[in-house]
């Protein structure tokens, strides 16, 4: 019987685990945290996005450049194998509004509670607060304070650099950087960014969300919701566009991300809508009935004539309606990575094989987010790790049949 280590006992390394016993391994899950699933937990807060129903090829494009090479181990293990999956364990699930896919409990705790208890009673045992730290000279696991574990296979599924206080702090970049193995750096992905408002609109309007708005940055242009934070701006939308704004950021040291507050009305409708009397209403109250606009939104339109150096007021009809849909809002940073939903950056696809090996560390397979991939909220990232842990479940099960053969 083979004895495989899996590391890290999130989604892909406990999926990793699922595969590997139902094929006959032994299976020892270490975690360096006191419990399994902690991010897991904390993505279920929102109701548990656990994947997409959107067609599998417009499913696999969310993953931009990766998609070839995550595209076999998603079609092994699919959306609708992973709802087959949640059902199995009693959490059967359903299709939101958006396509997003989420269980009726709508949460992450009874779903992992099920599954940790099909997990144990399939044999696999779990270790916590065991720090992986790398292995000694002679191929053997270390952790940190306990005695060396030899294991005749690794999967490595620690997760990225978002979330540290959780169990994913990326430490492990330095110890397989250390045995050669290109790792991409680490970046925040589907994060907020920070913008300098005035004190004024960052006192009035922060935490107010802005709907129905579209986000352009380039070519790039994404429809739904955003949210000001006090520092900047976050939401749905922004995460949408995360990659192509944090590169412009990190390449330039700022962007500009245009904000479109009536995306469906076009110039000369709005021109129109705000051509008439003003009367004695004040600017916010006729912008507000005229073009149906926000208070944030208003606001946002306001900090744009103050960057300026014009007042809002002194803008013509047809100059407001321009700004209601390209209204510039500069991008000072990248928020914190700790503070991310995901990371960007990781093990490069170079590194492995067709079973998620590493090609210079024989018999250790990697799964999950330390991979060099991205994607945007809306299940892909959930469904990514599922698949990945599975595929390099399944590679464990193959190279130990070849490498017994060899033997």
């Amino acid at each position: 019987m083979t004895d495989v280590a899996v590391i890290g006992a999130g989604p892909a390394g406990l999926m990793a685990a699922e595969v590997l016993t139902r094929g006959g391994a032994r299976v020892t899950v270490y975690d360096a945290m006191p419990s399994a699933g902690r991010k897991f937990l904390m993505a279920g807060r929102g109701g548990l996005n656990l994947t997409h129903s959107e067609q599998l090829a417009e499913f696999l494009a969310r993953y931009r450049e990766a998609a070839p090479r995550l595209q076999a181990a998603i079609e092994a293990f699919s959306p609708d194998a992973l709802r087959a999956w949640s059902e199995a364990l009693g959490e059967p699930t359903f299709v939101g509004s958006s396509g997003r896919v989420f269980p009726k409990a709508f949460k992450a705790s009874p779903l992992l509670r099920a599954w940790l208890r099909r997990l144990d009673a399939s044999g696999v045992r779990f270790a916590f607060r065991h720090r992986w730290t790398g292995w000694d000279g002679e191929g053997r696991l270390l952790f940190q304070g306990v005695a060396p574990v030899v294991a005749d296979a690794t999967v490595l599924a620690l997760g990225g650099a978002s979330w540290p206080r959780l169990g994913s702090d990326g430490s492990w970049a330095d110890i397989l950087a250390a045995k050669g193995v290109a790792v991409s750096k680490l970046r925040p992905a589907n994060s907020g960014f920070t913008v300098a408002w005035s004190n004024v609109f960052r006192d009035r309007f922060e935490g107010q969300p802005l709907k129905g708005v579209a986000l352009t940055i380039g070519a790039h242009t994404v429809r739904g919701e955003a949210m000001i934070t006090r520092g900047g701006i976050e939401g749905g939308a922004i995460y949408a566009l995360s990659a192509e704004l944090r590169e412009a950021v990190l390449g330039l040291g700022q962007a500009t991300l245009m904000i479109a507050l009536r995306p469906d009305l076009d110039a000369a409708a709005l021109t129109t809508r705000l051509s008439g009397t003003r009367g004695k209403q004040s600017l916010a109250n006729f912008l507000r009935k005229a073009a149906q606009l926000s208070p944030v939104g208003i606001g946002l339109m306001q900090e744009a004539a103050l960057a300026s150096g014009r007042p809002l007021a002194a803008f013509s009809p047809a100059e407001l309606a321009q700004l209601v849909n390209a209204i510039p809002v500069q991008l000072t940073g990248v928020a914190p990575i700790e503070r991310a939903i995901s990371t960007a950056g990781g093990i490069t696809f170079d590194e492995l094989d067709e079973h998620f090996m590493l090609r210079k560390l024989p018999g250790v397979f990697v799964a999950g987010e330390m991979l060099d991939w991205e994607a945007p909220t809306g299940g892909y990232l959930l469904q990514a790790s599922f698949a990945t842990g599975a595929a390099a479940g399944s590679g464990v099960l193959q190279w130990s049949k070849t490498s017994s053969l060899r033997a």
